[in-house]
């Protein structure tokens, strides 16, 4: 069964300006949080996913790599060293610790789960409990992006209707974009890792539909030309995401006086203005008329 996506870690150095800048696109970004190994980030919440804008906080000490040990906290360090920009994809998992052991019997990652707790916030203030599981998976061949899985623990004070009310209308991930030269060659991976069998699409391209959203596996060539400027290290990368909104036409407005550009039917905020990343925004596909 494929996989939904759970959220997209965005690295950013300078947390807080990356916050007001995804305020001026009309999202809500909520408060400032911090990892027990010393990374720091601010949400941006959906029904069901999330943008993770995240940077290393003052005397932030992440333990380092091990054999069986994904240090979630080092990589975020060493890709903020590189650049800014989409750091990894998170999918969602009911049961990380079997994830883990479908990963290991995949040959794409034997980690140990990683669990882990932090206090949140309600938007009235007061603080919750939440807690995570991780499963990492891992393909030598893209080694700056990370790849893993989340279980919530106490999905009940994650998740929260006050956080998911954006003034642009936003309402959820459309898709994510990895930018590799040849496509077919990661599709044992993705398809493990996702839980879903890539199609092709378009030339040499593939796509992989999950149960929220999809991963879409383009060329460098394809993806500037459908998100107009995109960043990479010259490694494949992931290198844009799509929102859907409510309205596109009220999406024109937001963007007023921002970099953007029209290609096709979306809307999209360029990688050099976006901290490193190609932001598209969407009509949100329930609101399409298949009949056209």
């Amino acid at each position: 069964m494929a996989r939904g996506i759970d959220h997209l870690v965005i690295g950013i150095r300078d947390l807080d300006a990356g916050a007001r800048f995804y305020e001026t696109l009309g999202f809500q970004v909520g408060a400032r949080n911090r990892h027990p190994w010393g990374t720091e980030n601010r949400l941006v919440q959906f029904d069901g996913s999330f943008l993770e804008l995240i940077t290393v906080g003052p005397g932030a000490e992440p333990p380092p790599h091990a054999p069986r040990s994904f240090s979630f906290g080092a990589f975020v360090r060493d890709y903020l060293a590189r650049r800014e920009g989409l750091a990894m994809l998170v999918l969602d998992s009911a049961d990380a610790a079997a994830e883990a052991q479908a990963f290991a019997g995949a040959g794409i990652g034997d980690f140990e789960p990683f669990f882990f707790e932090r206090r949140g916030r309600r938007p009235d203030g007061s603080e919750v409990h939440v807690a995570f599981t991780l499963a990492f998976a891992r393909e030598p061949s893209i080694p700056g992006a990370g790849f893993f899985v989340c279980q919530q623990h106490h999905p009940e004070n994650f998740w929260n209707p006050d956080f998911q009310r954006h003034p642009n209308g936003a309402t959820g991930i459309g898709a994510v974009v990895l930018s590799v030269s040849e496509p077919d060659s990661h599709e044992g991976f993705l398809a493990a890792f996702t839980g879903s069998d890539g199609r092709s699409v378009t030339g040499a391209d593939r796509s992989y539909s999950l149960a929220r959203g999809r991963l879409d596996v383009l060329t460098l060539d394809d993806a500037a030309e459908l998100y107009g400027s995109i960043e990479t290290d010259g490694e494949p990368s992931l290198v844009a995401f799509a929102v859907e909104v409510e309205d596109i036409d009220r999406m024109t407005h937001r963007l007023a006086g921002l970099p953007h550009q029209r290609i096709g039917s979306r809307l999209v905020v360029p990688a050099s203005a976006a901290h490193g990343v190609a932001i598209a925004f969407e009509q949100r596909r329930s609101d399409i008329d298949p009949s056209g």
